[in-house]
């Protein structure tokens, strides 16, 4: 049936890290543009976000859904955050990348579900949630930003079943 006409085809996992390291490095040009931000660039609450440092030995010991739900997990925070942080920004350019950020997480859940990676279904609020700390400034939003997709991210999409089999 997939090839008919009219039918859509199956996606396609997504497993050329070149995808990631793009939204990496516009994770790192929004913390770069947050350097120069002067007015508008405050946070006024704490934000619950994910837990960077990544413990091989556990990672190891986690079933693929239990990595996964760690990420989608922290995708979900790191939303939340960005979010707020739009939410509250007077600083247009800031504000820009803020925007893109947000689409990019977006896009990741996309790669995540190309790679078979079951639909996440969030909580219904940060209070509670194992592996997250609290950061009051904005420059700590986007750093965790970078190194969540830098660690656990890539990890997990390095790891996915889905880019485990020879294609022939």
């Amino acid at each position: 049936h997939w090839t008919c006409p009219g039918l859509p085809s199956p996606p396609r996992p997504i497993c050329d890290l070149r995808v990631l390291n793009h939204f990496i490095q516009e994770a790192r040009d929004a913390e770069v543009a947050m350097k120069s931000c002067r007015d508008g660039c405050g946070l006024t609450e704490l934000v619950s976000v994910p837990q960077t440092t990544v413990n091989f030995d556990d990672w190891e010991r986690k079933n693929a859904t239990e990595q996964a739900q760690e990420v989608q997990t922290g995708l979900w925070l790191l939303h939340q955050a960005l979010g707020l942080l739009q939410a509250s920004m007077t600083d247009v350019d800031l504000n820009n990348h803020i925007d893109n950020s947000i689409r990019n997480l977006l896009s990741i859940n996309a790669v995540l579900r190309s790679l078979n990676i079951q639909e996440y279904t969030p909580p219904t609020s940060a209070v509670g949630l194992e592996g997250t700390w609290k950061v009051s400034s904005v420059a700590e939003v986007l750093q965790v930003h970078v190194n969540f997709l830098r660690g656990k991210v890539r990890l997990l999409l390095v790891g996915a079943e889905a880019c485990q089999q020879d294609v022939s």
